[in-house]
Order: C-alpha cells, then sequence, then structure tokens
C-alpha cells in the first residue's frame, strides 16, 4: 500500500490586545502547482489594493495562506480557505461561503487566515505584493 505523504504548514500568531493566541495548520496532500500558486498570489495582491488592506508584517504568514488557497485550488477546484477543517470540502466549496475572500472578509473585512489585515491590524505590514520567491522561502522550512 502507498501512503501519500502529507505536508503540515503551521504558524503562530503572537498575542495582542485585539487578537487571542491562535495557532493555524493547513494540511496538504502534495505541493500546489507553481500555477495555482502564481494565480492565488496575483488574485490576493489585486484584492488587497481593491479592498485596502495589507498582507501580514510576517510574509511567511502571506506566504502559507496563499500555498494553502492554491492547493486547495488544485484538489477541489477552488480557493476555499486553507486555516479552518472541513468534514467535506466539496460541501463548502458549493456553498461559497468559506471561499476566498469569505462571505466574513467581503462583508466586515474580517481575515480569519491574516491574509487581508486593515492598515489599523498590529499585524498589518505596508505591503500588497508578495513574489513567488518569497513564498517559496516562506514556506521552505515547513
Amino acid at each position: 500500500m502507498i501512503l501519500q505523504s502529507s505536508t503540515l504548514y503551521t504558524f503562530r500568531v503572537p498575542a495582542c490586545s485585539t487578537i487571542s493566541k491562535r495557532s493555524f495548520a493547513v494540511r496538504a496532500k502534495a505541493e500546489p502547482s507553481e500555477k495555482s500558486v502564481d494565480i492565488m498570489r496575483k488574485f490576493s495582491e489585486q484584492y488587497a489594493r481593491r479592498s485596502g488592506t495589507y498582507f501580514c508584517v510576517d510574509k511567511s504568514v502571506t506566504a502559507v495562506v496563499i500555498k494553502g488557497l492554491a492547493d486547495h485550488k488544485d484538489s477541489v477546484g477552488a480557493p476555499l480557505c486553507p486555516c479552518r477543517h472541513y468534514d467535506d470540502k466539496a460541501a463548502e466549496v458549493s456553498q461559497g461561503f468559506w471561499n476566498c475572500p469569505c462571505v466574513p472578509m467581503r462583508e466586515r473585512k474580517e481575515c480569519h487566515c491574516m491574509l487581508f489585515l486593515t492598515p489599523d491590524n498590529d499585524f498589518a505590514g505596508r505591503e500588497q505584493t508578495i513574489s513567488l520567491d518569497e513564498i517559496k522561502e516562506g514556506t521552505s522550512s515547513l
């Protein structure tokens, strides 16, 4: 029997007055395609500009989330939020609530994954761009 290995992406967000300490885990059965990573990178940059949000000051957070979105794009056909657990990913995709940008992000600018941060967020950086090299570097030790 051949078992597929899983990749586990984990990052911690330090506690602050507005965000409690959280740990996120994104599991992927295989690496997402470079094409999907680039598509999700471009989407994320465009959405950040359009929504007036910024990437996390720690670009590895952004890299992990983009890679998780790309993995879901490859595996289930849609950029399903990678920071949540789903019993049935296909059902979640069809409902669309957690497809990025998810409803909480679109309605209230609340991004559970910390991909899109409002300027007043303690973890918001000043950038709305990330390169493929930064994504590779930010996820290389995972």
